[in-house]
């Protein structure tokens, strides 16, 4: 499904965390790591493993291992033993975000943060790198419901944005799943190959724009 997309009437721009602002595998695939080790599951590297970065926590354990509900509930428990200690600062700034964001609110764009994440971790890790100042809102899952789909996410975001005509908004991520949630609330998505889906995926998924660097993301 592709959406109607004109640049010249994009006034809100919403972001991804994870893979989009900053990459954070290290801290994510460290997180499923120790949480495959205390339930005793093998076979699992940590190429393998970035498969899990990006997706909801819920749908990570239960497509990829396979999990019921009550297992899900419990992994996810265990992955954020490790993560809020330590993983959620394993975690680093793309280069050429601040600059890109920067840029953009000195252009008029209004920009906020759209992420699958948990919103307090979410706020913490944009608090942390300095980041926080760039955007009108912040929107997350909260901490502890991870039924909550990405496209409920985007129209939480939309709601909190009092945004009407969703041709004055653009989704940005590096993955399906940001392209899909975008679609699902009728707005246009530009995919970045710097993060973790490939460009494959993106197109696959029918992102009206793909860019290889935040300078591109509307010509930031």
């Amino acid at each position: 499904m592709m959406i109607t997309y004109d640049k010249s009437k994009i006034h809100y721009i919403l972001y991804d965390l994870d893979g989009t602002l900053t990459d954070s595998a290290r801290g994510i695939v460290n997180s499923f790591k120790y949480c495959l080790d205390e339930l005793g599951i093998t076979g699992w590297d940590d190429t393998s493993l970035l498969k899990f970065v990006g997706p909801p926590l819920r749908e990570s354990f239960g497509v990829y291992l396979g999990m019921d509900e009550a297992g899900v509930d419990n992994a996810i428990k265990i992955y954020r033993t490790y993560y809020a200690d330590k993983g959620i600062f394993e975690n680093s700034v793309y280069d050429g975000i601040p600059e890109a964001l920067g840029r953009l609110r000195d252009a008029g764009y209004i920009q906020a943060v759209a992420t699958s994440k948990p919103e307090v971790y979410a706020k913490k890790i944009l608090e942390k790198f300095g980041l926080s100042g760039y955007f009108e809102d912040i929107c997350g899952i909260p901490l502890g419901d991870e039924s909550m789909t990405k496209a409920q996410v985007i129209a939480n975001s939309l709601e909190h944005l009092g945004i009407t005509d969703k041709q004055t908004v653009v989704m940005v991520g590096d993955r399906d799943y940001d392209i899909r949630g975008a679609h699902l609330n009728g707005i246009p998505c530009i995919g970045v190959t710097y993060g973790y889906g490939s460009r494959e995926e993106l197109e696959a998924a029918g992102a009206e724009e793909i860019v290889k660097s935040p300078a591109e993301i509307l010509n930031a």
